[in-house]
């Protein structure tokens, strides 16, 4: 059963939380770590974060204008508008944005995405366990595993998989059985490296 609207805001807001106390000791030279998002460090990540907090549908139409419907380029210019020099200052950013419920004209479940696939992206490179709701998790998988790889989701990637929660035995797709939790598959699905002892067949 998909999370309601409040839920789903409800775990965003948690999550920019726990980031923000996360990242509010960083060692500054820390900052520079490269993240899982190929091309982007943890400061880039962050910046990011900032920018889809603050973009709306009517923001997300006139980014992809300017950069002539290409996803990746919006994204790109995203983070050169909200990238500080200082980290700590796309920090305070983060934490002015924190309770926003701005979202592009997409389902809300790409909220989900962006929280956990990018708090990922920047706590595992920094060694910094996450922890998310169950729920939320597979909202973000399933989307993911519908949505195509141009539009930042995985249907490509994982098409001629059947991808199983090893905790809690859900599954998704048919074909190759893929196991790990649910968290792991998520990231391996969206395009990040992930372990191979974390994921099996």
């Amino acid at each position: 059963m998909s999370l309601s609207k409040s839920e789903v805001w409800a775990v965003v807001h948690a999550e920019r939380r726990r980031l923000i106390s996360d990242l509010a000791s960083l060692d500054q030279s820390r900052w520079e770590t490269p993240s899982l998002c190929p091309g982007w460090t943890v400061h880039d990540v962050l910046a990011h974060l900032v920018d889809t907090a603050k973009t709306g549908k009517a923001g997300f139409v006139w980014s992809m204008v300017r950069s002539r419907g290409d996803f990746d380029r919006a994204n790109e210019a995203g983070v050169r508008r909200c990238k500080r020099d200082d980290p700590e200052q796309t920090l305070a950013e983060f934490r002015q944005v924190l309770e926003l419920t701005k979202t592009p004209p997409a389902q809300l479940a790409t909220r989900l995405v962006e929280a956990i696939v990018h708090g990922e992206d920047i706590r595992r490179p920094l060694q910094i366990p996450g922890e998310y709701p169950a729920a939320a998790v597979h909202e973000a998988l399933a989307y993911q595993l519908r949505t195509p790889v141009s539009f930042g989701g995985s249907r490509e990637r994982a098409a001629g998989c059947r991808l199983v929660d090893t905790e809690t035995g859900s599954a998704w797709g048919d074909g190759l059985e893929v196991r790990g939790k649910a968290v792991d598959l998520l990231v391996a699905a969206s395009g990040r490296e992930v372990s191979p002892e974390l994921l099996g067949d």
